[in-house]
């Protein structure tokens, strides 16, 4: 069984992509990083297989962002992207579309699309129905679709 080192090696790049779809933010990407892979070592818990191993780091991922979405510290304080006009030069009309869609369809569109998850594995993963998340991926095309044109 591979160690936190090796799931991190195998597994990080999910993990950070799925952590910073859902806040929209480096540094709390890094966070919610940090702590799931300090959940992997303070638990150690026995997967069935490496795709047992790899959906309980994403909900751990997603379970984590929430939290920290959710905290009450996080109300109080203003993100610092907020108070400058900071554009990335590397993201694309993709990016920025989806940095707008609310958190409950990034992840959704991110795990569908970017991870290559089934609507009934994410629904496991986020803890939804199934249908619920048919329909979150349905609004979030919609939504981005409009966003689209708008830059067009």
């Amino acid at each position: 069984m591979p160690d936190t080192a090796e799931a991190v090696a195998q597994y990080g790049s999910a993990v950070y992509r799925l952590a910073y779809a859902m806040t929209r933010s480096r540094s709390d990407a890094d966070d919610v990083f940090q702590e799931v892979f300090l959940r992997l070592h303070h638990s150690a818990p026995d997967f069935l297989n490496e795709a047992h191993r790899r959906a309980w780091l994403l909900r751990v991922t997603a379970n984590c962002a929430k939290s920290l979405l959710a905290s009450p510290w996080r109300r109080r304080t203003l993100p610092l992207e907020d108070v400058y006009a900071y554009t990335d030069p590397d993201a694309s009309a993709v990016d920025e579309a989806m940095a707008q869609l609310p958190g409950k369809y990034r992840a959704v569109v991110h795990l569908f699309y970017y991870e290559g998850y089934q609507t009934e594995e994410i629904a496991r993963l986020l803890g939804r129905s199934p249908s619920t998340v048919r329909a979150q991926l349905t609004r979030a095309r919609q939504r981005l679709r409009e966003l689209l044109k708008e830059d067009l």
